[in-house]
């Protein structure tokens, strides 16, 4: 027989990197208190009907509800609230994303105003819609960010 060796079905993706940013007239501690919550990304994600964590830090889980009944599970890989910094890992979902590893940052401007920065490495399920998937992710972050101005600007 055999013998099992460690695996994992987690892998990094491969690709271009999809990034979004913002500048807010606002304090970066005002804007990492929206967008460095990983528990509350429903707060400018009008299409999230619910959040729900499992554990809390790094490691811990992140299951989205959309209200058009797709479901997301993400894990927490850094958090620095110093730096404010974080990312995560898409572990498990219903959107035909295969593999996806995000990141969040804010930095302080001058002038009173910050930036927030979203990147986002994703591949597609179906790779035969691999532009098509990269403007729906760009759309995705760029909408997101937009209310984040709204809420803060």
């Amino acid at each position: 027989m055999r013998q099992l060796q460690p695996d994992t079905l987690i892998k990094n993706p491969l690709g271009r990197p999809v990034v979004s940013s913002v500048v807010i007239a606002c304090s970066a501690d005002e804007l990492w208190a929206v967008v460095g919550r990983f528990e509350g990304f429903d707060a400018f994600i009008p299409a999230l009907a619910r959040i729900s964590m499992t554990g809390s830090g790094v490691g811990s889980l992140r299951k989205k509800w959309f209200h058009d009944g797709n479901i997301v599970v993400e894990q927490l890989n850094s958090h620095d609230a110093r730096t404010m910094h974080m990312t995560w890992t898409t572990i498990y979902n219903t959107l035909g994303v295969a593999r996806l590893w995000a990141a969040m940052g804010v930095e302080s401007l001058e002038g009173q105003q910050a930036r927030a920065t979203w990147t986002i490495i994703a591949e597609p399920v179906d790779a035969r819609d691999k532009k098509g998937f990269e403007q729906f992710i760009q759309d995705f972050a760029d909408s997101a960010l937009d209310n984040v101005r709204r809420l803060l600007g």
